[in-house]
């Protein structure tokens, strides 16, 4: 007799998470509930309530979920194997952030925004956010240490990653509404070194 295999409660958190960042990319958070996620992940009905007992756990997991893919999404930059020089930290981001504005990323991003939204009235979401913009903003720094001309000021390494983050926050906002500013990874990745050389 095969042994009944039981469903693992985290992948199935992630599975439900994954499927409400779809709503909430498509609908907006008002259009997001329990129902709505167990049609849209193919879960027995009723299986979201279980998870997740309120909205607001629900939302909650989903802003957790969301900062986990995009720190995943950035760390993969900034790993060892990647390379030290520029050009490679360079392109690599270039690939994540063009990642980010079309497709599942797009998508990703779009459920953000409206997180980010929900944030302003939760505190507990804002938490997530705030935690995931400090280590967003240190991996940043290790990325704009990595760009830094040989001749240029090591105390303008701070700026340059907000500058970065500022700029990538634009291009994902443009996105979501609807516009490309940027369409061509080439183009990014010049205007991403043009970023990390300002000013030296």
């Amino acid at each position: 007799m095969s042994e009944r295999r039981t469903p693992d409660g985290r992948q199935r958190r992630r599975e439900l998470c994954d499927a409400a960042i779809g709503l909430l990319a498509e609908h907006g958070a008002k259009g997001l509930s329990h129902p709505r996620v167990d049609r849209a992940a193919g879960v027995p009905e009723g299986s979201t309530s279980y998870y997740f007992r309120t909205r607001t756990a629900l939302i909650r997991a989903v802003a957790e979920r969301v900062a986990e893919l995009d720190l995943a999404d950035l760390r993969s930059v900034t790993a060892a194997d990647v390379g030290t020089s520029r050009q490679a930290a360079v392109t690599r981001l270039a690939a994540v952030v063009m990642k980010s504005l079309t497709g599942d990323g797009l998508t990703r991003t779009r459920a953000r925004i409206e997180l980010l939204l929900q944030a302003s009235r939760d505190p507990a979401i804002s938490a997530v956010f705030h935690a995931n913009s400090q280590t967003y903003l240190t991996l940043h720094r290790e990325l704009a240490e990595r760009s830094r001309p040989a001749d240029a000021d090591p105390s303008t390494v701070a700026d340059r990653a907000l500058l970065t983050v500022m700029f990538i926050s634009g291009l994902m906002l443009s996105a979501a509404a609807g516009r490309q500013p940027v369409t061509d990874r080439k183009r990014l990745e010049l205007l991403l070194v043009q970023i990390a050389t300002s000013g030296s």
